[in-house]
């Protein structure tokens, strides 16, 4: 079966250079599956989970925003933050969904409440990643 290469790189370097048969990705317009061969084209990243298939496997990425590229023969992943479902911290993600739940009570300025609640989608997206793999 014909695979496709695919890069996740952040500002802090790259995070995962594999192949994959499929990948599943969370877009700001859905939920979008790339075969090898795909069309080229850009798409925004929302916070959520990026599926790499390969074989009867599944990698599990949680993705924190920025780009997906795909070419034909290749996946690029540009990520403000992208973490292996292995290298989450579940502890830590539980705690830090918790602190951002108590801090979204205790505040009244919008913009504030809105950067808490990015902070707590990050937060539940680990958590959820955390437990796919």
């Amino acid at each position: 079966m014909k695979t496709i290469k695919v890069n996740i790189v952040t500002p802090d370097g790259p995070v995962n250079a594999s192949e994959a048969d499929m990948v599943i990705a969370s877009t700001e317009t859905g939920e979008i599956g790339i075969l090898p061969g795909h069309i080229a084209m850009v798409a925004p990243l929302q916070i959520g989970a990026l599926r790499l298939k390969k074989d009867n496997t599944t990698t599990n990425i949680a993705i924190h925003g920025g780009f997906i590229e795909v070419r034909p023969d290749v996946v690029t992943v540009l990520a403000q933050h992208a973490e292996l479902a292995s290298d989450i911290d579940l502890a830590r993600a539980e705690r830090a969904a918790k602190r951002a739940e108590q801090e979204l009570q205790a505040k009244t300025d919008k913009l504030d409440a809105q950067l808490v609640q990015l902070d707590l989608k990050r937060a539940i997206n680990r958590i959820n990643v955390h437990k796919m793999k």
